[in-house]
This record gives C-alpha cells, sequence and structure tokens, in this order.
C-alpha cells in the first residue's frame, strides 16, 4: 500500500509539473513571433535582404552615391568621396545558406521549383555583387560549412565565377519558366514571370560587363546575349522594374526622408550638396530633371533668380578639398537635393534594377555590334524616356517639387532626338553618351556601386581626379578594387594567399587590376 501511494505521489507530482511547464511555456511564447519557419518567410527574408539591406538609411544610404560622385557630403571628410577603400567583406554570402531550405519546405512541386528558381537568382546576384569588388572569391565550395563541413573554401578563379553566375542565371530563367507563382515576395507578388524576365535582363547586365571577354570560349558573351535578346522575355516597362516601394509604415519610410520631422537628423544639418557632376551635365543638356532632383541655391534665388533659372542650381566639385567644401556649405550658395527626397515617405521606390537600365544595355550591345536587331538610337531613346516618365510619374505636381519646370510628354518624346544628346560620332563616343545618360537616370538608385563600377569599366561619365585631394595611394590614379576582407586573413589564409599570388602578385592592393577589367 506504501508503494501504491507512493507512486500516486510521484504521479501526481509529474502531472502538476507537466501542467505547469504547459504554461509557462504559453505565458512565454510571443504570439507575434513564428515559431515555424516556411519557404515564403524565407524568400521574403532573401529578397528583403538584396533590396531593403542592400539600400540601407540616412547616412549609409548616400555612401553608394558619394563614391559614384552624384553627391558631397560635410559632415566629415569621407572616404568614399575621396575614393579610399578598406577591406570589404563576404556577408552577402552567408543569405545563401537559407537557399536549401526555402527550397525544401516547399508544399508542391511547382513552387518548390519557383523557390529553386529564385535561388538561383539570388545565390547569381550576391556572387556577382561579391566578386566585383574584390576579384577571385570561393564559389564551388562557398557556404558549405553545414552541409559538407568545409569551413575554409578554396578561392574559385573569377572567370569561373562569372561562368557558374551565367549558369545559374540559365537555370533560374528555366525553373521560372516551369513553376507556379509563390507566396513570400514583396517585389512581384510571387510571379515568375516578373522574375524570368528580371533574371534574363540582369544576365545581359553580366555579360556586358564582360565586354572584354568576347573572344573567350568558354564565357561566349556575344553567342550568349545575342540568344537571351532573341529568345527569351526581358522586362517591358518601367512596371517590371526591380525595386522597392516604400510607405508611411514606421521602418518603411523612404531612406533620406525627415518625416515625422527630426527623423533623420543627416537632413536636418545640411551635410547634403548635390555635385556639378551630375548639375553640370543636366545643365549642358538642359535636361528638366535638374529641377527635380536638386533645390535652387538659396543664394541665388536672395539674388534674384527665379526657381526655374537654370543658372540659380549650382554643384559642388566632390574632388575640392574638404575645408572648401565647408566654406561653400557655410555660404548656402549650392544645391541641395530636392525637397521631395527629404518631406514624403513615399517619394519614389528605389530601383536595384530597372526597365531603362535594360535599354541602356542594349544600346551599348547595339553599339558594339552584338545585336543589329533595331537601332542603338532607339534602345537609348527607350531608356531616356522610361527614366524621365519614372521621375514625373513620382514627382507631386507641386512648385516645391517641379520649380515651375515640367517633365510632360511632348519634352520627353523630343528630348532624345535633341543635340547634344541623340547619338552620333563613332563608337567610342557613342559609348559615352550611353553612360551619361545611364548615370543621369540612377540619381539615388542602384545602391550597389553601380555608377563607379560602370566609370571603372568605361571612363564615363569622366569623374576629376584632383591629386591633391584624392586619399588614394597613388594619388594619381583611382582605386580599382576593394580589400579582402579581414577575417579571411584570419580564419582561411592559405586560400586567400594562393588568390592573391595567382591574381595580383600577392599584394592585397586597391590599384590591382582584376581578371575582368584585363584586356
Amino acid at each position: 500500500m506504501l508503494k501504491i501511494k507512493s507512486l500516486y505521489i510521484i504521479l501526481a507530482v509529474l502531472v502538476i509539473a507537466a501542467i505547469s511547464c504547459s504554461k509557462f511555456d504559453e505565458i512565454n511564447t510571443n504570439p507575434n513571433k513564428p515559431t515555424q519557419v516556411s519557404s515564403a518567410m524565407l524568400a521574403t527574408n532573401m529578397i528583403l535582404d538584396i533590396t531593403r539591406n542592400d539600400i540601407s538609411s540616412q547616412k549609409g544610404f548616400m555612401q553608394p552615391f558619394l563614391l559614384g560622385k552624384y553627391v558631397t557630403w560635410g559632415e566629415g571628410q569621407e572616404d568614399n568621396q575621396y575614393n579610399k577603400f578598406g577591406r570589404t567583406d563576404f556577408d552577402r554570402l552567408t543569405l545563401l545558406r537559407n537557399i536549401p531550405s526555402m527550397i525544401a519546405f516547399a508544399q508542391t512541386e511547382e513552387t518548390k521549383t519557383s523557390y529553386a528558381g529564385l535561388g538561383h537568382f539570388i545565390s547569381a546576384w550576391q556572387f556577382f555583387y561579391t566578386t566585383m569588388q574584390v576579384g577571385d572569391i570561393p564559389y564551388t565550395e562557398a557556404v558549405k560549412g553545414e552541409s559538407d563541413g568545409v569551413i575554409k573554401p578554396k578561392y574559385d578563379l573569377q572567370k569561373t565565377v562569372f561562368l557558374g553566375i551565367l549558369n545559374e542565371l540559365d537555370s533560374a530563367d528555366l525553373l521560372f519558366s516551369q513553376g507556379a507563382d509563390f507566396d513570400g515576395d514583396p517585389v512581384y507578388g510571387g510571379s515568375t514571370d516578373n522574375w524570368r524576365r528580371l533574371t534574363n535582363s540582369f544576365q545581359l547586365y553580366v555579360l556586358m560587363n564582360l565586354y572584354k571577354k568576347t573572344n573567350d570560349a568558354d564565357l561566349k558573351v556575344i553567342e550568349r546575349f545575342k540568344n537571351i535578346v532573341a529568345t527569351r522575355p526581358l522586362l517591358r516597362s518601367s512596371d517590371d522594374n526591380f525595386q522597392l516601394v516604400y510607405n508611411a509604415t514606421a521602418g518603411q519610410n523612404y531612406p533620406w526622408s525627415d518625416v515625422p520631422s527630426g527623423s533623420n537628423p543627416n537632413v536636418k544639418s545640411n551635410y547634403l550638396m548635390v555635385s556639378s557632376t551630375l548639375i553640370d551635365s543636366l545643365k549642358a543638356f538642359q535636361d528638366r530633371r535638374l529641377f527635380y532632383y536638386a533645390n535652387p541655391s538659396p543664394v541665388q534665388i536672395s539674388n534674384g533668380k527665379s526657381v526655374s533659372d537654370w543658372s540659380a542650381y549650382i554643384g559642388a566639385e566632390p574632388s575640392n578639398s574638404f575645408p572648401d567644401l565647408q566654406t561653400m556649405r557655410v555660404s548656402r550658395n549650392y544645391s541641395d537635393v530636392n525637397s521631395r527626397y527629404v518631406n514624403l515617405v513615399n517619394t519614389e521606390p528605389v530601383k536595384m534594377f530597372s526597365y531603362s537600365d535594360q535599354q541602356f544595355i542594349l544600346a551599348e550591345a547595339a553599339v558594339r555590334g552584338w545585336i543589329n536587331d533595331q537601332p542603338a538610337q532607339e534602345y537609348y531613346a527607350e531608356g531616356i524616356m522610361a527614366a524621365m516618365h519614372f521621375v514625373a510619374a513620382y514627382t507631386p505636381d507641386e512648385a516645391d517639387y517641379t520649380h515651375n519646370v515640367l517633365l510632360d510628354d511632348a519634352y520627353i518624346q523630343a528630348y532624345p532626338a535633341s543635340a547634344p544628346v541623340v547619338l552620333s560620332g563613332n563608337t567610342e563616343h557613342q559609348i559615352s553618351q550611353i553612360i551619361t545618360q545611364k548615370y543621369l537616370a540612377n540619381f539615388l538608385h542602384s545602391s550597389n556601386y553601380t555608377a563607379w563600377y560602370e566609370h571603372r569599366r568605361t571612363g564615363y561619365p569622366a569623374f576629376k581626379l584632383n591629386s591633391t585631394t584624392n586619399l588614394n595611394l597613388p594619388s594619381s590614379q583611382f582605386p580599382l578594387r576593394w580589400l579582402y576582407p579581414s577575417n579571411e586573413l584570419s580564419y582561411n589564409t592559405e586560400n586567400l594567399n594562393e588568390a592573391l599570388e595567382r591574381q595580383y602578385g600577392g599584394n592585397d592592393n586597391v590599384n590591382e587590376v582584376m581578371w575582368i577589367l584585363k584586356d
């Protein structure tokens, strides 16, 4: 009897403990935090990682545009503005560990196919922007620490990386063509058609960055380019842009917005000045986007000029010394960014890759003789008009934002054929015109250092090199690459040293020429 009573007591204690644990778990479970992971959730996180996280906010938002010479910064001497490169990181690649789980958790075979396509696209995107910074990187053994126990991946040749990127984009196109629309997509609403178009258009961009490798029998740059243009769906209009749309929800405001007032201290401090690189080009072309991108100098307005006077807009030369730019800033005789970027929480989506980008790539391909389905001028004109219509569509028709100068349809239609905008002269001159217009179209867009990569690739637009302020060494040239990550130096030393030796004679130097830049 004593044993039975003891058993009852033990069981009663266990039951009470179980109930208590159940109540404790219930009380301490956050109802707003998901306890299960799904393909849709992983897709959302990864898509936002390559859009929202890359775009950044507040001061970080402006860093790519400092390097691209769109703006200058007055808080302190910024490395990007003065061409000083340090060490980068490979943080982009850690995201790729989620791809197998995203595919595995899919509920149907059709959506599994689509998530696999998305995985290939994101992988290609992340590897592309990583190799563009440094040259050779881990690719075939990258992100295999959990699956294969590879914690010190070898570095692949940049050519191998680009071949892998191109093949992944081919796979993504095929899988999107076979899959079904999927959940968890904050950009295209899960439309496989949209993702397929983006995949193919982005591959054109990758191939254009290989324009010095057209004789490579493995890459088949021109053959691939022609085939994509002839047989695959591409972006059709700005409605297909790969872009992040902002709204009034807290945490989802435009990155430079100061709404509510005081939320962006960098705006209040007037650290920003629009560059002469941008403003002088807009003036030279009588490009009305000037009035939508910038505000007139308050000094010029005080002197009697109207807000619609071209001469009221004053740009700051990014290569001028920091003290000289500070003097200019204190004088207030300069143009700040248009007030819409500050006053509106959703002034415009930030484009990561756009229809106008695609059209400029096609125009360059036509000028280079890669395609001949239509004249380069037609692609070029369509790229310009799409970019202008985008600006007009997202700018309220108010004097504070248009300065009484309208980007109307008649002006937009006539602009591409006007002198000196219309394509003319030899191949090199036409390339310079195309890249310049691409530069003008991407003010505060394409935050992955696109403008700087285009300058590095083509020399356009021509950034002023001031040897007295240039922080690169030697000061007589622009840098060409970032340095490898410090943690690779510490934890993957042997493989990194091997990559440095075969690429750059063992020198991890910002002036070394990576493979894609060599003839």
